[in-house]
């Protein structure tokens, strides 16, 4: 195993600072407040958010077994309190954490 040497090191960690500051700070350089943002760029702001959620859902019901001993009740009971949750008080944490410990609990309860 090879290690890096000090100089190696700092030059790892300001490409790595460099690189979080461009990618902050290159969204305001390109689109300031005085020119208006592209309709494309508006677009994908308005349409990639709940197609990321739609992938992460589908990603992580990807290996629920149906015919496994808890049937997939879990999952389902755990999906429909996150969605009642974000309908009733639109908090995305309080949806996830709910959802999280219903999942949970049921998975203990019906494995036990």
């Amino acid at each position: 195993m090879q290690v890096m040497t000090p100089l190696e090191t700092m030059a790892m960690i300001l490409a790595v600072a460099a690189g979080t500051v461009i990618t902050r700070f290159l969204p305001f350089w390109l689109f300031p407040e005085s020119k208006g943002v592209p309709r494309a760029v508006a677009f994908l702001g308005q349409a990639l958010p709940p197609a990321m959620m739609g992938l992460l859902v589908v990603y992580c019901l990807k290996g629920t077994d149906v015919l496994g001993p808890t049937h997939a009740i879990p999952e389902i009971v755990a999906l429909v309190v996150i969605y009642v949750l974000h309908r009733a008080k639109h908090n995305a944490l309080l949806s996830i954490a709910g959802g999280t410990v219903v999942y949970v609990l049921l998975l203990r309860l019906l494995t036990a």
